[in-house]
């Protein structure tokens, strides 16, 4: 494991991102999505809640310049499935699980966005309960090369997840022009404490002048009851 917190911090800019894991009690899963910001447009957002899931909102409308690439659907629940995004494939996600196919099947469908020079990578996560367990999936699309040409696709699934371990996706490598794109597989991170200790450690650890929004979210698989924390830097 990594200590994520000082990962973090050693991070500027490492963009959004997801971290899905298990909770030391060994039941709840845990999930959590945060968003950052370099540019005046995308640090006007906050997060809102909207129904079980999430939506990003513009603080400031007067303010919002473009909103293609950063207002979406973060979090939306079918079921026992729980879609965590960067971008508007949570409903490319969504559409295709209420439909009978699948995560994979989704992103495939989907490639990095259209923001050259950065071509973002789209980071998603699912989370599933299965009977009084969970298991939980997460994924990156990215461009294959600096222009853009081609995508790479990777998928990562954790059928059993460990108890006090999750696993942390974010877009970018590091602060640079253009961004470079996250490397490797999910980092492995400690999941402890109670869910706003573990929600003011992971904002605390994000760069204060980029950080924009958290959500953080305790999912008990046994009884269905969730435990939502939202953190917006405008509010």
């Amino acid at each position: 494991m990594i200590d994520f917190v000082r990962d973090l911090r050693l991070h500027r800019y490492p963009g959004r991102g997801i971290l899905l894991g298990r909770h030391e009690d060994g039941i709840h899963a845990v999930m959590a999505y945060f968003i950052m910001g370099r540019s005046q447009n995308s640090r006007n957002r906050i997060f809102a809640a909207e129904g079980d899931g999430l939506r990003t909102k513009a603080f400031d409308s007067s303010q919002m310049t473009d909103s293609s690439l950063v207002i979406y659907h973060p979090v939306r629940v079918f079921g026992k499935a729980t879609i965590v995004s960067n971008g508007d494939q949570t409903d490319t996600i969504y559409e295709y699980i209420k439909n009978g196919s699948d995560f994979e099947a989704a992103l495939r469908t989907r490639t990095f966005e259209p923001d050259a020079p950065h071509f973002t990578p789209r980071i998603s996560g699912l989370v599933e309960r299965k009977g009084k367990d969970f298991s939980y999936r997460l994924s990156i699309i990215k461009a294959a090369d600096a222009a853009g040409q081609s995508a790479q696709r990777f998928f990562f699934e954790y059928p059993r997840p460990i108890a006090g371990a999750g696993h942390l996706i974010h877009t970018y490598a590091k602060n640079a022009d253009p961004l470079p794109p996250f490397a490797g597989e999910p980092k492995v991170v400690p999941i402890e404490g109670s869910i706003d200790s573990f929600a003011d450690l992971l904002w605390r650890s994000l760069n204060e002048s980029n950080k924009v929004s958290l959500f953080v979210r305790f999912l008990n698989p046994r009884t269905g009851r969730i435990q939502t924390r939202i953190i917006n830097k405008n509010q």
